[in-house]
């Protein structure tokens, strides 16, 4: 298929798919004797994995290392399974500091919301900028 059915398919730019093929990313490409870009239909496939892979927060380098190799264009197993194991553990680390952030956070908000009565808002704000200092 030609370079525009492809980005009709894939819902990508033309330019996204030239720029994942100059990446590496996409190998299966052909140039036809007037130059244009022919695709087999595997390569929309692909295109759905780098989509997929990237909003889980895969860089293009990672998922060099994950897509079908040249030669073969099989799956190595154990990398897949090993990248796939690293990305998640990234997730849970990135949980776990959103979650402390969001404790910090929660806790600022209830110490700016304990403003005693009266209290100015300069005030309180010099209050619980103390109370940070002192944690």
């Amino acid at each position: 298929m030609k370079i525009g059915e492809l980005a009709q398919l894939s819902g990508l730019n033309a330019s996204r798919i030239r720029f994942y093929e100059a990446q590496g990313l996409i190998r299966q490409v052909e140039r036809q004797a007037n130059g244009y870009r022919r695709y087999p239909a595997q390569v929309l496939q692909t295109l759905q994995i780098i989509q997929c892979a990237q909003q889980a927060g895969f860089s293009l380098e990672e998922l060099k290392q994950l897509l079908p190799d040249n030669v073969t264009g099989a799956f190595n197993h154990d990398e897949l399974v090993a990248g796939l194991g690293r990305k998640i553990e990234q997730i849970e680390a990135m949980q776990l500091h959103l979650a402390q952030s969001k404790a910090q956070l929660l806790g600022l908000l209830d110490n700016i919301e304990a403003k005693p009565e009266g209290m100015a808002c300069d005030a309180n704000a010099e209050r619980v900028l103390a109370s940070l200092k002192h944690e």
